[in-house]
C-alpha cells in the first residue's frame, strides 16, 4: 500500500505482440479472459507537454483483485511506451492506482513534486490518466487512472468474469475501444 496513492490495482505490461503477450498470460499463466481493444481512441493524450497522437492495442484481465494490462503502441510517436520499448525493455512498465477523486490525488502528486512523462483520457472528462516520469528501473512508473466514470463499472466487469472464468472464450474484442458495461460480455 503506497501512503500516497493507496493500493496497487494494476500492472501494466509494454509488448511488442499483444497477441503473443495474451496467449503466454492464457496457457502458461492461466489467467484470462482478456478484453481485447484493438485500437483504442483517446479523446486526448500528451506526452511530456506535447500532444501526441499515440495508437495502441490494450488487453485487460484481472487475476484475483490485480488487474492485468497488457499494451502495444501500434506507431512511432512519442510516449513512455516507445522510451521503454527503445531503451530494450519489454514487460511490467507501470503499476497504476485508481481513484473516483481523480483531480484531487492529481493534483496531490503534482504538489509534492510529481512530473507528468504522459497524459491523456479516454471516454470523457471522467477518463483521466497520468503516468508520472518515476522511472528508477523498468517497472516502477506510477499511473494513476480516474475510475468514477464508464473505467470504474468496465474494470468490475473484467474482475467478475476473471473470477468466474473457465477457460472459454479466452479472448473477447470490445468493439469501440472505449470502455463501458455494454461493450462486451
Amino acid at each position: 500500500m503506497s501512503r500516497i496513492f493507496g493500493a496497487v490495482r494494476q500492472n501494466g505490461y509494454v509488448v511488442r505482440d499483444i497477441q503473443a503477450a495474451m496467449k503466454h498470460w492464457i496457457e502458461v499463466m492461466g489467467v484470462g479472459p482478456w478484453y481485447y481493444m484493438d485500437r483504442v481512441t483517446t479523446d486526448w493524450f500528451r506526452y511530456r507537454g506535447q500532444d501526441s497522437a499515440v495508437e495502441m492495442s490494450i488487453a485487460l484481465a484481472n487475476s484475483g483483485d490485480l488487474q492485468i494490462e497488457l499494451i502495444q503502441q501500434r506507431n512511432e510517436v512519442p510516449s513512455l511506451y516507445k522510451e521503454f520499448l527503445d531503451a530494450g525493455h519489454e514487460g511490467l512498465q507501470h503499476m497504476s492506482y485508481w481513484s473516483h477523486d481523480y483531480q484531487a490525488l492529481y493534483d496531490k502528486a503534482i504538489r509534492i513534486g510529481y512530473r507528468i512523462g504522459h497524459e491523456g483520457q479516454i471516454g470523457g472528462d471522467k477518463g483521466r490518466f497520468a503516468y508520472f516520469d518515476t522511472q528508477a528501473h523498468p517497472g516502477t512508473i506510477i499511473e494513476i487512472s480516474d475510475i468514477s466514470g464508464t473505467k470504474g463499472p468496465f474494470f468490475e466487469k473484467v474482475q467478475q468474469a476473471a473470477a468466474n472464468w473457465d477457460g472459454t472464450r479466452p479472448i473477447r474484442e470490445v468493439g469501440n475501444a472505449k470502455p463501458s458495461t455494454s461493450s462486451a460480455e
